[in-house]
C-alpha cells in the first residue's frame, strides 16, 4: 500500500506526534508499505526519512509555539495528493489537516485519525465532578456535531482504544475503529527491580524503609488530576505511612510543589529523560498510581503492567481500558476518598499474585508499537 498522512501537527522538533510518526515510517518500510507524511514547515521541500518520505508544505509559523507551523494551503496539499496517488489518505487532526484530506477528490480510502478527546481533557476535568459528565457533553453539542460532520467525510475513524471508540459511537462519530497503541516492552520488566533505588525513593518521601512505595509518572497538567492523588495519599498517611514519588513536569509544577509541601510522604522527582531510571522505579514500586480519566491510551499504565507492577486507575478512559481486576483497583475519577480506598485494597492483596497477573497481561493485553501498526495496516488492507 501507499499511505499518505496529512499530519498537521508533525514538526521536526515536535513531541508525541513526531515520535509516533517516525515509528509509523519505520513500521511501514519494514512491512513493505510506502509511507508519505505531508506536514507544514518553513519551506516547500521533500525529505527521505526512516524508509519513507516527508513532503513539507511552506506555511506560516504557529504564533504560540515556534516549533510548529499552520497548515493553511489546501490547494498545495491536494496537488501533493494528486501527484502521490495514494491507496490510503489519513487525516491526522480534526482541524485543517482533517478537512484538507476529507475534501480531496481522489479515490483513495480515507481514514480519520482521532487520537485525543479535548472534551474529556478539559471540560470534563474541570466540570464533570460538579455538574455531571453527561451535562458537560451536552453543553458541547456543537463540537460533537462538528466531529460527526467531519468524520462522515471519511471511510472510517481510527482511535487508539476501545474506550474512545465506545464514547465516540454514542455521539454518532462515523465508524470508530479501535487500533490499540503499544509500547517498547524491552525496557520494562520485574528484573529491573532495584532495592537501593527503592530505599532511596522512600527516604526522599520521608517515610519508613518498610513503607509501601507508589509511583506516578505524569505531566503536571489539570487533566492528570494530581491533586486527587495527593489528597488520597494524605488521607492514608494519617494512619498508614506510604511514599508517593511523582515524576514529571508541567505548568502546574509551582502549585504542585506547594501542595506537596503540605502533604506528608510525597516526593516530586521532576522530569527525566532517563528511561532506565523510570523502568527501575516502576519495577521497584508496590503500585502505579494514576489520576487521569482522559487518556486515550494509558502508556504509563502499560509500562507498569510490563514491569510486573499493579495499578490504581480511574474507572474511565484509556488507562482503565488496560486494567483488569487481577492486577488493578479502580475508583471514580476525581474522588480522592475512593482513590485512597482503592490504594489500600490493592496493598492488602498478595504481591506475588498481582505481579504474575501483570506479567500474563504484558503479553495478552499490552501491544508493542510494531503490533499496533500491523493492526493498522491490516485494517486498511481489508478495506481496499
Amino acid at each position: 500500500m501507499k499511505i499518505v498522512d496529512v499530519s498537521e501537527f508533525y514538526a521536526e522538533r515536535g513531541g508525541g506526534v513526531r515520535v509516533y510518526t517516525l515509528e509509523k515510517l519505520r513500521a511501514g518500510a519494514k512491512a513493505g508499505h510506502e509511507i508519505v507524511i505531508v506536514a507544514p514547515g518553513p519551506a516547500d521541500r521533500q525529505q527521505d526519512c526512516e524508509g519513507g518520505r516527508i513532503v513539507w508544505v511552506k506555511s506560516p509559523p504557529f504564533p504560540l509555539d515556534s516549533r510548529y507551523y499552520l497548515l493553511l494551503r489546501e490547494k498545495a496539499v491536494h496537488e501533493i495528493l494528486r501527484q502521490e496517488n495514494p491507496d490510503v489518505v489519513e487525516g491526522s487532526s480534526p482541524w485543517t489537516g482533517g478537512w484538507f484530506a476529507a475534501r480531496w477528490p481522489g479515490q483513495a480510502l480515507k481514514s480519520f485519525i482521532f487520537h485525543q478527546d479535548p472534551i474529556a481533557v478539559y471540560p470534563q476535568t474541570f466540570l464533570g465532578s460538579r455538574i455531571g459528565e453527561a451535562r458537560v457533553d451536552s453543553l458541547f453539542a456543537g463540537y460533537w456535531f462538528y466531529l460527526r460532520r467531519l468524520s462522515r467525510q471519511f471511510n472510517l475513524t481510527v482511535v487508539p482504544g476501545p474506550w474512545l471508540a465506545t464514547r465516540l459511537s454514542r455521539f454518532g462519530v462515523y465508524r470508530p475503529e479501535p487500533v490499540s497503541w503499544g509500547i517498547d516492552k524491552s525496557h520494562f520488566g520485574p528484573t529491573q527491580y532495584d532495592a537501593e533505588l527503592r530505599q532511596h525513593l522512600l527516604g526522599c518521601c520521608g517515610v519508613p524503609e518498610d513503607a509501601p512505595l507508589l509511583i506516578t509518572i505524569s505531566r503536571h497538567h489539570p487533566e492528570k488530576r494530581l491533586g486527587t492523588l495527593l489528597s488520597a495519599v494524605q488521607q492514608i498517611n494519617v494512619t498508614h505511612p506510604l511514599g508517593l514519588v511523582i515524576f514529571g513536569d508541567g505548568p502546574l509544577r509551582p502549585w504542585l510543589e506547594r501542595r506537596a509541601q503540605k502533604t506528608s510522604g510525597v516526593y516530586l522527582a521532576g522530569f527525566t529523560k532517563d528511561r532506565p531510571l523510570l523502568a527501575r522505579a516502576l519495577a521497584s514500586a508496590d503500585a502505579l498510581l494514576h489520576g487521569s480519566s482522559a487518556e486515550t491510551y494509558g502508556l504509563v499504565v502499560a509500562e507498569a503492567i510490563c514491569s510486573g507492577t499493579p495499578v490504581v486507575v480511574p474507572r474511565q478512559g484509556g488507562a482503565h481500558d488496560l486494567a483488569r481486576p487481577a492486577y488493578s483497583e479502580s475508583y471514580p475519577p476525581g474522588d480522592a476518598t475512593a482513590c485512597s480506598a482503592a490504594i489500600l485494597r490493592l496493598l492488602r492483596r498478595d504481591r506475588h499474585q498481582l505481579q504474575q497477573a501483570c506479567l500474563e497481561a504484558s503479553s495478552q493485553v499490552v501491544k508493542t508499537m510494531g503490533q499496533h501498526f500491523e493492526s493498522l495496516f491490516d485494517v486498511y488492507s481489508r478495506r481496499l
